[in-house]
């Protein structure tokens, strides 16, 4: 028992580490996008100490409540939205035998404990009592609906390949060829993958719930100090949580190189899923925001039929070659 707490406090601790410096590396990235430097004031000359700084100077910072908030909920919504954040992590193994906990329905857990962040969205929102910040949430509700079920059909497709749940099991199905190199099922499950965590995580171009032109910013207007840090790290979390998924699913998660060594295939693991945070962040630095008719309709005329159709082709191929269709 006091094993797992220590095993868990050692990972919970990682994790707010490397999402705290995927900040730095983020706004670092953008700056070459655009030919800029970038942060490198603090900690010269690369500004390796900026995210600290920064989070120094949220914490410090006075905690403003607005005088008609509803005080219970307003304070509680940082909290309920960084839980399920943290808690998806409890289910990824990062190498053999790394891991929390590598259930058997590794995936369902992901999925479902993933889903629960739109629950404190919402309690931010409302509890702000704040018209921006309410007529964001309103947009999230329906964006992030509305991509959950593209998202989870996506995420299916490795499962019916793999032939099971476990991501452990998944991650050894493609020791001989990563899923994202199987010929157009593996491409085309990727692309859609990449598109519903775009969506899912509000990122440019689907950032409509706190888009600056029009709801300043979003559900976390009226937020200020360390409850504004809190929803930071809660969306930094849930991206890199989600970015980890997609090494699993589709990258070979572990597998590389010397990946028999847990720390060689931890590195691997981590390189993968950076590749993908970075990919997110290249399209959001790259286009421009869509219309909220044209998200939607998206997802329901496009994304959603597209990964059903893929879904039950994969299905029917895994049939075709398992011999279980004449």
């Amino acid at each position: 028992m006091m094993r797992d707490v220590i095993a868990a406090f050692i990972l919970l601790n990682a994790v707010v580490l490397i999402v705290t410096y995927l900040t730095y590396v983020e706004r670092k990235f953008a700056a070459r996008m655009q030919s800029r430097i970038g942060p490198y004031r603090v900690g010269r000359p690369h500004g390796w100490l900026q995210p600290i700084a920064d989070a120094i100077k949220l914490l410090i910072k006075e905690d403003i409540i607005p005088a008609l908030a509803d005080r219970p909920v307003y304070n509680l919504a940082p909290i309920v939205f960084l839980i399920p954040s943290l808690l998806i992590f409890a289910t990824i193994p990062f190498a053999p035998g790394l891991g929390l906990a590598d259930l058997n329905i590794g995936i369902l857990f992901f999925l479902a404990v993933s889903s629960l962040e739109i629950v404190g969205l919402f309690m931010a929102g409302w509890g702000s009592n704040n018209k921006y910040a309410l007529l964001s949430v309103m947009r999230a509700v329906n964006q992030i609906i509305s991509y959950e079920v593209p998202f989870v059909l996506t995420a299916l497709i490795p499962v019916v390949l793999a032939g099971s749940l476990k991501l452990s099991v998944i991650v050894e199905a493609q020791r001989g060829l990563w899923f994202v190199a199987y010929p157009v099922i593996g491409q085309l499950a990727f692309v859609a993958f990449i598109i519903a965590t775009i969506a899912s995580e509000n990122r440019v171009p689907f950032d409509i719930l706190e888009a600056e032109s029009e709801l300043v910013a979003g559900f976390r207007v009226e937020y200020s100090g360390m409850k504004f840090a809190l929803i930071q790290l809660a969306e930094y979390t849930h991206m890199f949580g989600v970015s980890c998924l997609g090494a699993l699913l589709f990258l070979g998660g572990w597998l590389g190189p010397g990946s028999a060594h847990p720390v060689v295939g931890a590195l691997w693991f981590l390189l993968k899923a950076l590749f993908i945070f970075l990919l997110v962040t290249w399209v959001r630095w790259s286009f421009v925001r869509i219309r909220v008719d044209q998200i939607l309709g998206l997802s329901w005329k496009v994304l959603l039929p597209a990964t059903l159709i893929l879904l039950m082709a994969t299905g029917f191929w895994v049939a075709l070659r398992s011999g279980h269709v004449a």
